[in-house]
């Protein structure tokens, strides 16, 4: 079982044990309750605020096994420059979000001794809350790593490897979905720069800490108003503009993806056009923490798993799903897996051109 959070008490509660966080002041013109005294035994108090920011919201939260940070948190980073997340040398994650209460700043950073897995989080701004009571289920609390099962040798060689490896689950969908769409049919490269752009242009400033320079992806209004020409001069094709237009027009049908099961929730974004099973595989991993989202229609991902699997670099999707198929309800984690191995097929061909339609 993973380990518990109390959304009602902010407690995090494994094997009978509470971890309390410490109480903290409430910031100017805000009446919260003050937290209780840990009981004995208890764990000790978060460490304290972050050098040169104000103090933020603290949580403790100790997962039931082993957790990497970088592996769980790392598919929601859409490049090394993007703006709405850091990984700090210290080893600490820094997220920005939109929350449905407002933008947030996260720190989420091993806190435990001896190699425990103790997590400690800080949270800044009106979402602080709302990131904070969902910090497990972004840490892989709802994923369940016992499910799997390897059925090739590779497999079970990077799933030893990395024990650490849960599946994140934001409950977020806009913000996984807009930057999936970006990279539909570009390079990494050029997506990466557009959602870079547009974020910095139309985003503003995080919460907390300034010296990072992060900043939280745009309103879906925001997103709906930008006119084409920067559209054009992000790079950002008119297809690929349109289909983020419909997205944020719906915004609220879309975000109601999060709470729904896999198909339903594939066919709620495949609803709008420009949307397919590449993208809505993409976003759910993600918003969703959907274990067994395989993604389909990729230029490169049959061929790394068929050459992993059974040195047939040329597989197209249907062999793909069938080399697959022993992992069904976990093909996405098989997938990363194999990916995480690192055994991807030699390169025969140039790589993919790079173009920017905003030097037109």
């Amino acid at each position: 079982m993973a380990g518990r959070f109390d959304p009602l008490t902010r407690t995090a509660v494994r094997g009978g044990r509470t971890t309390v966080p410490a109480a903290q002041p409430a910031p100017p013109g805000a009446a919260r309750a003050p937290v209780s005294a840990a009981p004995p035994g208890a764990a000790q108090a978060a460490p304290g605020p972050v050098a040169g920011a104000g103090a933020g919201q603290r949580r403790r939260w100790t997962p039931d096994g082993p957790l990497d940070l970088g592996i769980t948190l790392g598919p929601l980073r859409r490049g090394p420059g993007d703006p709405t997340f850091r990984a700090a040398p210290d080893g600490s994650v820094w997220r920005a979000s939109r929350t449905p209460q407002g933008p947030a700043t996260l720190r989420v950073s091993r806190t435990g001794t001896g190699g425990g897995t103790e997590i400690g989080a800080e949270a800044w701004g009106p979402g602080a809350d709302w990131i904070l009571d969902r910090l497990p289920a972004l840490l892989g609390a709802g994923d369940d790593p016992a499910a799997f099962v390897p059925r090739h040798r590779l497999v079970h060689a990077s799933h030893r490897r990395r024990p650490g490896l849960r599946l994140t689950r934001t409950g977020l969908v806009l913000e996984s979905l807009i930057p999936t769409v970006l990279e539909q049919k570009v390079t990494a490269d050029e997506a990466y720069r557009a959602w870079r752009r547009l974020v910095r242009q139309y985003g503003e400033p995080a919460p907390g800490p300034r010296d990072l320079g992060l900043h939280v992806m745009p309103t879906a209004r925001a997103w709906a108003l930008i006119p084409s020409w920067d559209w054009h001069r992000a790079g950002v094709d008119d297809k690929r503009a349109a289909t983020i237009v419909r997205a944020a027009r719906v915004a609220n049908r879309m975000e109601e993806a999060a709470a729904m099961e896999p198909g339903p929730a594939a066919a709620r974004l495949e609803a709008v056009p420009g949307i397919g099973p590449w993208t809505s595989a993409e976003t759910l991993q993600r918003s969703n923490g959907d274990p067994d989202a395989v993604t389909t229609g990729d230029l490169h991902l049959p061929g790394i798993i068929g050459y992993a699997l059974a040195g047939d670099r040329d597989a197209d999707d249907a062999a793909m799903l069938e080399l697959l198929a022993p992992y069904a309800g976990q093909r996405h984690r098989a997938a990363r897996l194999v990916l995480l191995a690192g055994r991807t097929p030699p390169r025969r061909t140039p790589r993919m051109p790079k173009s920017d339609i905003g030097k037109l």
